[in-house]
């Protein structure tokens, strides 16, 4: 698995040494961050941000010559570290159907997968295009494994945005009205004068995130079309 700049990882903390966190990436190597890259502002004490043993979420600012990988925790979003944790959950979940299914032979399939991709991603691929999975383990357990995964309860994901819609046009209101009941899979809460709630769900969150994009920007069409003042409220 190949790191890219931007990319947001799970890390473990191994030791703070005065100015610098020192952590391990999972699956991929060793880290490091420095002060500044911790939280925005002065910090007084780094332990309030990381403890040895803390798993946290951080994005990749750069690979250095020597392979140490740059890191900041401060600059990942909400959405980025519920993305990568509930990652971190379906992973650990798919490798203890591995352990069920392969007994023995689980630690050896799993160390060949990793040296492809994550597990999550590996048999999320296998429910498209099983030949992989197969011509590692097996078509019978392959079968089984896939059984199991299939039969999963899916998880939905949810996110949320709010939005300012104002008008000062005197049909402004049904204008409001018409545009709010164009929006399709999506849920609408009235928050008071001017202020609406949007939310999404999906089976993943990147989807979900797409189509509360794609909704938005509709929104600010719509609103441009009928003269209404639009602004998304970024936390």
């Amino acid at each position: 698995m190949e790191l890219e700049q931007g990319d947001a990882v799970l890390c473990t903390v191994e030791r703070v040494d005065k100015t610098i966190v020192f952590v391990n990436v999972e699956g991929i190597g060793s880290g490091s961050i420095v002060t500044s890259e911790i939280a925005a502002g002065r910090i007084r004490n780094l332990r309030d941000y990381v403890v040895p043993k803390k798993k946290i979420v951080c994005k990749v600012l750069r690979i250095s010559p020597s392979g140490n990988i740059e890191l900041s925790l401060r600059r990942v979003s909400q959405k980025e570290k519920k993305e990568v944790l509930e990652k971190y959950s379906q992973e650990k979940g798919y490798i203890s159907i591995l352990n069920t299914i392969l007994k023995d032979q689980a630690e050896k399939a799993i160390q060949e997968i990793k040296k492809q991709d994550s597990v999550y991603s590996f048999l999320q691929e296998a429910k498209e295009n099983s030949e992989k999975l197969e011509k590692l383990v097996g078509k019978k357990d392959s079968e089984k494994i896939l059984e199991i995964l299939n039969t999963q309860k899916k998880k939905i994901a949810s996110i949320k945005k709010e939005f300012h819609l104002i008008t000062n046009e005197p049909d402004g209101v049904e204008s409001i009205k018409k545009i709010l009941c164009e929006i399709k899979n999506a849920e609408i809460k009235y928050i008071s004068a001017g202020k609406y709630s949007i939310k999404i769900e999906a089976e993943d969150l990147k989807i979900a995130d797409n189509k509360l994009k794609e909704n938005l920007d509709n929104l600010e069409k719509q609103a441009k079309k009928y003269k209404l003042d639009f602004s998304i409220k970024e936390k």
